[in-house]
């Protein structure tokens, strides 16, 4: 090709390294401008499907990854967990462990995994339950309060009518292994599992979800005020279910991923 237009080798492969340079540059300000929209908190495989989801652009996750190094763009860290031992008490209930780690589901209301979890706003804390349908990872219900008890966790499922059959999975925490949450689930013929005592990996799903929470939506802003947490809160289970494509969905968000299941 070069001999026939007269085109030396090495002005060939400057035209290359110019034409590369023109698409890097256009897709860094792809990269720079999703970036920036979700406030710098995501690395280079959930921006790849930002990228797609809003912008309809396909683009190498090795690709991102250069670029956003090139760059400087960095996603913020999540914080690791402190985890307090928990002693089994006179009277708790324990179910057997019917999940097994498995975390997928065929259908919607199949399997369920649920946790409640806490956040510090000044001298206060803000207590959040929560039910997470595995089918498509979507957080179908959730009750907020300042008080962690039984209540809490019995509210949450009260706005849940569509039990029947449900494997309902948590941890040991006081409010699963009480009398009363052995009580109700039951009677609406859920199945009850729990993890193993001490086990965070038995409950993964949901650890996961309060771990992108706090990160994604919580830790990133100054927060002083109990109203405030709760806004923010809400807030993110809505963008969270809405809004922020998951791989294992076929790049679907949890609600666009259940409409396509039942269209």
């Amino acid at each position: 090709m070069c001999q026939l237009f007269g085109v030396s080798r090495s002005g060939y492969y400057a035209y290359l390294k110019r034409k590369g340079d023109e698409r890097n540059a256009e897709a860094k300000q792809q990269i720079r401008k999703v970036y920036k929209r979700y406030e710098g908190k995501y690395g280079y495989r959930q921006l790849q499907l930002f990228l797609w989801q809003d912008d309809g652009i396909w683009m190498n996750h090795k690709k991102i990854l250069r670029l956003m190094q090139m760059l400087g763009l960095q996603a913020r860290i999540r914080r690791k967990r402190r985890r307090n031992g928990m002693k089994q008490q006179a009277g708790d209930r324990v179910a057997e462990n019917l999940l097994k780690r498995d975390f997928t589901a065929d259908k919607p209301n199949q399997k369920w995994v649920t946790d409640v979890t806490q956040y510090r706003v000044g001298e206060r804390w803000l207590y959040l339950s929560a039910i997470k349908d595995l089918f498509n990872n979507e957080i179908i219900a959730y009750q907020l309060s300042e008080r962690n008890d039984n209540e809490l966790v019995l509210q949450t499922f009260a706005k849940r009518k569509d039990v029947t059959g449900v494997v309902v999975h948590s941890d040991q925490g006081f409010q699963y292994t009480s009398h009363a949450y052995h009580d109700m689930l039951p009677k609406v013929g859920a199945q009850i599992s729990m993890s193993r005592r001490g086990n965070c990996l038995d409950n993964a799903s949901m650890e996961s979800f309060f771990s992108h929470l706090k990160t994604e939506g919580l830790y990133p802003y100054d927060i002083r005020k109990m109203a405030e947490a709760q806004k923010r809160i809400k807030k993110y289970i809505q963008f969270y279910n809405r809004r922020r494509p998951q791989r294992k969905l076929k790049k679907l968000t949890p609600v666009d991923y259940r409409r396509q299941f039942a269209a």
